[in-house]
């Protein structure tokens, strides 16, 4: 099964997305993960993207893009994969769709995880970051009433992506430019959604109910 997985900032899509390709048993491919191994790893395309990040750029499309296609043309992707991060806007999703009908490929499907505006806010600006350990806690899930970390006893801090004034523009930003993504799938009539709010095990539930038609 080839899958694209799309939704707002604190939709929970890096934890659905390995729990989905786990069930299905394809690999989970992020733009991250990507360009960690490119650049890891020493190649070409991750000494040029290295480029733009080291001068705090963002790297250009067409070396994501040639990124992605390598990482599709592994082994390992030719039975399916699913896609998190990937295509962030319609050209991509346009080069996507060439890319693979050349290869004799299609999408199967876009699940989007649907889930409002002031949800988002509540999941990510409650968030608190331990400054020594690193570990996230969170006011209301964890009942943190302190600034003390359980785990270390190191200050918590809320970090400057996770104010609420951030999480707004952020989620602005990504109905400017996921919108049309949105509705390029729509119109493709391959896009599904799911509901993204409750417990980590029912939405991945709902979404493997979307899935199971697809998955032959």
């Amino acid at each position: 099964m080839r899958l694209v997985l799309v939704g707002p900032p604190g939709a929970g899509k890096g934890t659905q997305a390995q729990f989905i390709a786990s069930n299905l048993s394809i690999p989970k491919i992020s733009t991250g993960d990507i360009f960690r191994a490119n650049v890891s790893g020493g190649t070409e395309l991750g000494k040029l993207a290295k480029t733009y990040m080291d001068r705090g750029d963002l790297v250009p499309d067409e070396v994501t893009i040639a990124m992605v296609r390598d990482r599709l043309g592994e082994d390992d992707a030719q039975d399916g994969f699913l896609l998190d991060g990937f295509p962030r806007n319609v050209r991509q999703a346009e080069i996507l769709r060439d890319m693979l009908k050349d290869w004799g490929q299609a999408l199967d499907l876009v699940l989007n995880l649907v889930v409002d505006d002031d949800e988002v806010v509540r999941r990510l600006a409650g968030r608190r970051t331990c400054g020594q350990c690193g570990r996230i806690w969170h006011v209301e899930f964890d009942d943190k009433k302190d600034d003390v970390c359980d785990a270390c006893g190191g200050k918590l801090f809320q970090r400057d992506d996770d104010k609420e004034d951030t999480v707004r523009h952020r989620l602005e930003v990504y109905q400017e430019q996921t919108a049309p993504l949105i509705s390029f799938y729509a119109d493709e009539g391959i896009l599904k959604g799911v509901d993204a709010t409750g417990p980590v095990e029912e939405i991945t539930q709902r979404a493997m109910e979307v899935l199971r038609p697809f998955a032959g």
